[in-house]
């Protein structure tokens, strides 16, 4: 129990729970679309399952640490480019990603309405709902296990016990957890947002897609282009709201 006494532990810990909450920010907006398609009663489940999903792909795959490595290594050249196993999570996860912000962006802007079940039948609504829910707690786990690989790897460039590894993850999943209701319940309740977040959610899968090849886009780039949108979105909705105000 030595090792507790050490700064440098804590420190790292710090360090580590910090960066992992950083990058699990597009786990969480991800998860918040997702969730917001479902009925209220079920989002809070889906909601605890879908951040549970990433805390065990995090901890599995920093219990595998020499397979995880192992992703480095190329498996196939393509035009004298490498292209190993990491690369092609990425770029899976990328594309899945691109078509997903892209589809729920249609849903939001074109078809609000396409995808309601049909509210003449409440057991087909149920039966609908539950079926829903699996879909999206799918998709979750999928994406899931894209972010939990680089966030590993970053880990594991950081810090070099495992015990610390382990904590800094459980410790941002639970900042995750008690955020991620706040996060959904906001970005559902304004739709310019959710639009801004799913752009974001674009630029993410264009950044994975990319570094699958190779095209390293700085994380920082698209959280500062990200947070000056939302600071604009944050002065119209302020200014929505006076003028709501003055009406009344």
């Amino acid at each position: 129990m030595d090792f507790l006494l050490d700064p440098n532990v804590w420190i790292a810990f710090g360090m580590l729970t910090a960066l992992e909450i950083v990058l699990g920010i597009d786990n969480i907006i991800f998860i918040s679309i997702l969730v917001g398609r479902l009925p209220p009663e079920l989002r809070d489940k889906a909601r605890r399952l879908g951040l549970g999903f990433a805390m065990v792909s995090r901890l599995l795959l920093l219990f595998s640490l020499s397979w995880v490595m192992g992703l480095t290594n190329d498996l196939f050249t393509v035009a004298n480019h490498g292209f190993s196993g990491r690369d092609m999570v990425l770029l899976l996860g990328g594309l899945f990603l691109l078509y997903k912000a892209s589809h729920e962006i249609f849903v939001e802007v074109e078809a609000r309405e396409q995808d309601a079940p049909p509210a003449t039948d409440s057991v087909a609504i149920k039966a609908a709902g539950t079926k829903l829910f699996w879909a999206i707690i799918g998709q979750i786990a999928i994406i899931d296990i894209v972010f939990s690989l680089d966030s590993v790897i970053t880990a594991v460039g950081m810090v070099d016990q495992i015990s610390v590894m382990v904590a800094a993850v459980v410790a941002s999943v639970g900042v995750m957890l008690v955020a991620a209701k706040p996060i959904g319940e906001f970005v559902d309740r304004h739709p310019s947002v959710k639009v801004l977040a799913l752009a974001f959610l674009v630029m993410v899968g264009m950044a994975l897609t990319a570094e699958a090849f190779d095209q390293e886009i700085p994380k920082g780039y698209i959280y500062a282009a990200m947070a000056f949108s939302l600071g604009v979105e944050a002065l119209n909705i302020r200014a929505r709201s006076k003028r709501q105000a003055l009406k009344k």
